[in-house]
């Protein structure tokens, strides 16, 4: 389950800004995770709460923001949206896509004190 390490680098994150911005506690989480991005959601959430236990975010609530997969189709030249990779076009059923976004997964925001 590689979203416990994605969880421990959130972590690391925090703890860097938090000495660099002076904050002493998280309270809200907000990560945006693309559909593309291999991270299972209830696994991110399950690990988030490990991870976090006895540490500055320890209680602190994980919001995600679930961005869609895109696609620009080779075949229609439109900009689509799919749900995974290797889905065929929505539009034309081409397999030419090339993916521009939805592979991201990045910190939004935080609440802290």
């Amino acid at each position: 389950m590689h979203e416990m390490s994605l969880c421990e680098g959130v972590l690391q994150l925090l703890e860097v800004h938090a000495e660099k911005e002076g904050f002493r506690r998280v309270r809200v989480v907000r990560l945006e995770i693309g559909a593309l991005a291999g991270v299972e959601l209830e696994a991110m959430r399950f690990g988030f709460d490990v991870v976090m236990k006895g540490t500055l975010a320890d209680g602190a609530r994980l919001e995600i923001i679930e961005l869609p997969g895109r696609a620009w189709c080779l075949c229609c030249g439109e900009s689509v949206e799919i749900g995974q990779r290797f889905d065929p076009c929505p539009r034309c059923g081409g397999y030419q896509l090339q993916i521009t976004g939805g592979e991201e997964l990045r910190v939004k925001e935080l609440e802290v004190e």
